[in-house]
């Protein structure tokens, strides 16, 4: 595998939360900081050495909501 994808999303709590897609990888922390490193240690615990990705992408999700009146 080259890569896995982390959707990153605010949470309603504070602080962001983020789930691999394909896998049943979730985590959750305070910053952007933390959560990086949630993750990697999320990914190394899921993979074994030869299943590894070698890169980890995150896709910020943002919803707005706004009214045209």
């Amino acid at each position: 595998m080259n890569e896995i994808i982390f959707l990153i999303e605010p949470s309603e709590e504070g602080g962001f939360i983020s789930r691999a897609l394909g896998h049943g990888i979730f985590t959750e922390a305070d910053t952007i900081e933390e959560l990086k490193k949630m993750i990697i240690d999320a990914v190394k615990c899921h993979f074994n050495s030869e299943e590894m990705p070698k890169m980890i992408r995150l896709h910020y999700v943002k919803d707005e909501v706004f009214s045209i009146v």
